[in-house]
């Protein structure tokens, strides 16, 4: 699809069409993360628990480096679609190389130093003494190589916003395949242990960057991305930050959220440690396929109120929420019933982990049923250049709703509170989204009136 096709895709095709030609591979892209995350928890498992405990440790770690290339990324994919909608292609370009350029200088710092603060940081997440050696191992190779994903997922952002979704769709899923294949092969062939998941991960995500590189020097994107166009502007960094800030506060919220989590799990061995590190990697992988489809939708709707056109913005919010709403409750039900066998794939026959595991996955699925209109409306504010929305989920979910919770809780209820702690929290969330949403709703449907009123 070339350039001109996609931008006459995004205000013409119909909304389901296009929906579907920007959410499916947008989620897909989005789900080879968590493939990433669940095929290292799949193959770790058979280690032994504190190794499984060690990966577990260590996934909000790489939730925080990430969030250096969704505040890039993503702050400039909204920012890029409006652009785009409004035939701005000179800003465009000053946009998307501000974007990928900033995002991998500032990524080496902060590789540099959690990598120079390695053992407090691991003992910050909630470490225990025999978890500590593996989750050294794992994370050190895993921090230095995270390089390759923060330029992936910058550019999945910012590939996504031009409607070349494919494009990302390809790279990651092959990234994803590779490591499928690399995880057996350096865990167990070349009996290298948790530090082979580690490899196999980092051999992955360089090779989705070769694609991306390749995407870049053939011109295939509708972006320049040249160093020339690199442009230390306040206006570009004042609308990235306005869109990414929020939701890189997602991702520290994330990180911070595990953190808790596996602090309080601390208290009751390395067992509920690595199976609340199961839990959060299958909850996250349902996380990832609704973000990814709203990532789908947010261009979609970007671009049609950067070009005006309300009632497109309107149909494409309903059909989107019948449509992630529908997988949230699918599968929701799906892991309710299937909850214990789903938990033993990813243990060495530790039945306290399979126990502790599965009580935790069915407390935390409940709530997922209503992560589709929280993902669509907080896509929909960042869209619309409205942050609130985005700042909403972020502190509101795993941060302000959150954190008092898991503090408070497991001193009353003991490890029922760790596992409780964040229903309670979506419970919450999902009220105040539901109040966004219908002052979003409003405000769309006053400026469609108007402009049917006008013509």
């Amino acid at each position: 699809m070339n350039n001109e096709t996609r931008v006459s895709m995004l205000r013409n095709a119909p909304i389901p069409q296009v929906l579907l030609k920007m959410g499916l591979p947008t989620m897909i892209g989005m789900l080879v993360t968590g493939i990433y995350n669940l095929v290292d928890a799949y193959f770790v498992g058979g280690l032994g628990t504190s190794q499984m405990g060690a990966v577990s440790i260590t996934f909000p770690l790489g939730q925080a480096i990430v969030g250096l290339a969704v505040l890039f990324g993503g702050g400039a994919a909204s920012y890029l679609s409006r652009l785009l909608g409004a035939k701005d292609k000179e800003q465009a370009n000053h946009v998307a190389s501000t974007a990928l350029y900033s995002s991998l200088s500032i990524a080496a710092i902060m590789i540099v130093i959690i990598v120079a603060f390695m053992r407090p940081i691991l003992y910050a997440l909630g470490t225990t003494d025999t978890i500590y050696p593996y989750a050294r191992e794992y994370a050190m190779i895993y921090v230095i190589s995270s390089i390759f994903n923060i330029f992936n997922v910058t550019m999945n952002n910012i590939a996504s916003s031009e409607g070349a979704a494919k494009v990302s769709m390809t790279a990651m899923l092959l990234g994803a395949g590779l490591n499928v294949i690399f995880d057996p092969i350096f865990i167990y062939g070349f009996h290298t242990g948790i530090a082979g998941a580690a490899i196999a991960t980092a051999l992955a995500q360089a090779i989705t960057t070769v694609m991306y590189l390749f995407y870049i020097l053939k011109k295939r994107s509708v972006f320049s991305f040249s160093p020339k166009e690199f442009r230390f502007d306040k206006t570009i960094y004042g609308e990235i930050f306005k869109v990414g800030i929020p939701t890189l506060a997602f991702q520290l919220a994330a990180s911070i959220a595990i953190g808790f989590t596996n602090a309080a799990a601390k208290e009751y061995g390395d067992a509920a440690i690595a199976a609340m590190g199961i839990v959060t990697r299958i909850i996250s992988m349902g996380i990832y396929a609704v973000s990814g489809f709203a990532k789908g939708f947010m261009p979609i709707a970007g671009y049609n109120y950067g070009a005006k056109q309300y009632h497109r913005v309107q149909e494409a919010t309903k059909t989107g929420l019948i449509w992630t709403s529908t997988f949230c409750v699918l599968m929701t039900i799906l892991m309710l019933i299937f909850a214990t066998p789903v938990i033993s794939l990813f243990t060495a026959d530790d039945l306290e982990v399979v126990e502790i595991g599965t009580f935790a996955l069915r407390a935390n699925i409940v709530m997922f049923a209503g992560m589709g209109i929280e993902a669509i409306y907080s896509m929909l504010s960042l869209a619309l250049g409205k942050a609130a929305g985005g700042w909403l989920l972020s502190i509101g979910r795993q941060g302000i709703f959150f954190i008092p919770v898991i503090m408070f809780l497991p001193r009353y209820i003991g490890l029922n509170g760790v596992l409780l702690a964040q229903p309670i929290a979506d419970i919450l969330t999902l009220v105040a989204i539901i109040i966004l949403a219908i002052k979003i709703n409003r405000q769309i449907k006053v400026l469609a009136a108007s402009q049917t009123g006008a013509e």
